[in-house]
């Protein structure tokens, strides 16, 4: 197919026109699809006549890959005494080619030529980085099995094993440039909500008995006797992430925001925004960073941490609000049988003073909030018991969720002296003190906005919370198989970009559907090889998803045949800019 343009010099039209061959043989052309006036699609590109006619010839290009793959059958000859060839690759993973797109529009490929001109290397530096995020996503595994996965893609690797090592030197060198310039180009694919931005850190284990000078031994988040690293991320109100770090596992968490932060500030051009975060990162030097240059915060606070009298204020029953009324409510006349105040949320604003930092925590109270606290205690209380009944069995430390820490043990005493057995028991003390937490919840802002948006904001913090659980459950970003600190660096980008990635997916698809459905459906995308001659089958199921994922990114795979020149053509258009009109 090709473009046409039909009419006089005032007034002319462009068409898709088609080719085809008459019953007697001879030659015509027909009109296949209009699209639309000259001086109104130049209009669109603002006089360019040039990027209109490569707007045009795309179109005219995904015209003609559509019409060739829909139109006409295909006869196949089979034989059923011939033998397929010996080490011959016939199924061939195609889910990547969407990811591919991806790339595309992040530019990835030009990210690279920039950082080839600081680098003297022979390989694919491009390829390489891009097998290594499909491979992530895909079939999470070592860099060795990724390099064996990607020998299933449509398209397997043209480089060795150790040029993937010798890339990783490079990508960890390149860190800050590469989460730069993708912020900046997938602004064009998604835009960025730069107003609110998240912050979080967990770490990750490996599985060695000794530390060295990058991983550490510290308070591992999963309860492991590992060296650990820690990782901090950033992320936008949309749950796409904004940049990252790594850092050693023994380092206080607290300091690690201000440098990254700064790096956001000066090289993302991002510097007002409001700050979200939990408790265990909002110290005071990270309230007063974030007061400064336009900026705000809006930070979980411990009830339990508070001053006594600060604290006394915002457990009193008094002077609390229900959310869209300025009546005064006491907490504790509540009818909380009643569904309607059940599902309620009241709250209070406890102004505190902290050196020259005028601030407010905003205390909530939810019945329904304060039922399941409730009911979860009473589980642990049960498992307590249980434990009381198993004198011999080791009781690990008590943190926050172990059952254990509602045991007490007394010391058995017989004639004044103290003999080594101990008596447990339900601590009932520690028991009635948990209760009185019941219910609440607390965020410590130097806002002075609507009590809701405030709210709105805090509550958006799980989203954080699951790029953390996609990374290290649905990407296998744990255990890390690297030793060297730049390799282990490179890895957690390959996650990082591999998780970007993944979002911009989610929201092409219209957030229509969970991470393990998008992921199940994409790694279950395959297409046999017929022959060398004649092309490829699918063979996955064809679903409402996979039809919002065609849609969405302009190409199809679920034709009941697909030549190889139009498989060609689509693995083309993953690799192709669209011109945007």
């Amino acid at each position: 197919m090709y473009i046409s343009l039909t009419g006089n010099s005032d007034n002319k039209d462009v068409y898709i026109k088609r080719s085809y061959r008459k019953s007697n043989g001879k030659t015509a052309t027909q009109i296949h699809r209009k699209l639309g006036k000259l001086n109104e699609l130049l209009e669109q590109f603002s006089g360019d006549f040039d990027a209109m006619m490569a707007w045009a010839k795309s179109e005219a290009e995904k015209e003609t890959m559509e019409y060739n793959a829909k139109t006409g059958s295909v006869t196949v000859s089979l034989s059923r005494s011939a033998y397929i060839p010996k080490n011959e690759e016939r199924c061939f993973q195609i889910g990547y080619l969407f990811f591919q797109k991806l790339c595309t529009e992040l530019k990835i490929d030009s990210i690279c030529r920039k950082i080839s001109k600081r680098h003297k290397y022979t390989y694919d530096f491009s390829a390489i980085l891009t097998d290594q995020i499909f491979s992530r996503i895909l079939a999470p595994s070592s860099k060795l099995g990724s390099y064996s996965y990607c020998q299933t893609l449509l398209e397997p690797p043209k480089y060795e094993l150790q040029n993937i090592y010798r890339a990783l030197s490079v990508m960890a060198e390149e860190s800050d440039f590469i989460q730069e310039e993708l912020y900046h180009n997938s602004s064009f694919v998604h835009p960025r909500s730069q107003k609110i931005l998240y912050y979080d850190c967990t770490n990750y284990y490996f599985e060695i008995e000794q530390d060295d000078d990058f991983r550490k031994y510290g308070k591992s988040k999963e309860n492991r006797p590992n060296p650990i690293v820690t990782m901090e991320l950033f992320m936008d109100a949309d749950g796409i992430p904004l940049a990252f770090d790594v850092f050693p596992g023994n380092q206080n968490e607290q300091t690690t925001l201000k440098p990254l932060e700064t790096k956001i500030i000066r090289d993302f051009t991002c510097s007002e925004f409001i700050f979200c975060s939990d408790a265990g990162l909002g110290s005071k030097a990270n309230r007063r960073f974030n007061s400064f240059g336009n900026r705000s915060y809006v930070i979980t606070q411990s009830l339990k941490k508070m001053r006594g009298e600060d604290r006394q204020i915002a457990l009193n029953p008094k002077q609390f609000r229900r959310l869209g009324s300025d009546k005064f409510i006491d907490i504790s006349t509540l009818d909380e049988s009643d569904p309607d105040i059940y599902e309620a949320m009241f709250y209070k604003e406890v102004p505190v003073v902290n050196g020259n930092m005028d601030e407010t925590v905003i205390v909530t109270y939810s019945p329904k909030y304060k039922a399941y606290q409730k009911r979860i205690r009473q589980q642990q209380i049960s498992r307590a018991i249980k434990m009381i009944g198993q004198p011999g069995k080791k009781r690990k430390g008590k943190n926050q969720n172990d059952p254990a820490r509602f045991i007490k043990a007394t010391n058995v005493t017989n004639d004044g002296e103290i003999a080594e057995k101990k008596v447990c028991e339900l601590d009932l003390d520690r028991i009635r003190e948990e209760e009185k937490y019941d219910g609440f919840y607390a965020v410590i802002t130097n806002l002075e906005d609507d009590i809701r948006g405030i709210l709105k904001i805090n509550r958006q913090r799980w989203e954080i919370e699951e790029n953390f659980r996609i990374m290290k459950t649905d990407f296998g970003a744990r255990p890390v198989y690297v030793r060297r600190e730049d390799r282990i660096k490179a890895h957690f980008l390959t996650c990082y970009i591999s998780l970007l990635v993944y979002r911009l997916l989610e929201k092409k698809v219209g957030n229509n559907y969970t991470c393990n459905e998008i992921l199940s459906t994409l790694r279950s995308m395959q297409v046999t090889l017929l022959s060398k001659e004649s092309g490829y089958i699918p063979s996955y199921k064809r679903t409402v998803l996979t039809d919002d994922l065609h849609k969405a990114f302009g190409f199809h795979t679920d034709y009941e045949f697909i030549s190889k020149s139009a498989m060609r053509s689509i693995i083309k258009s993953t690799k192709t800019e669209e011109v945007k009109k």
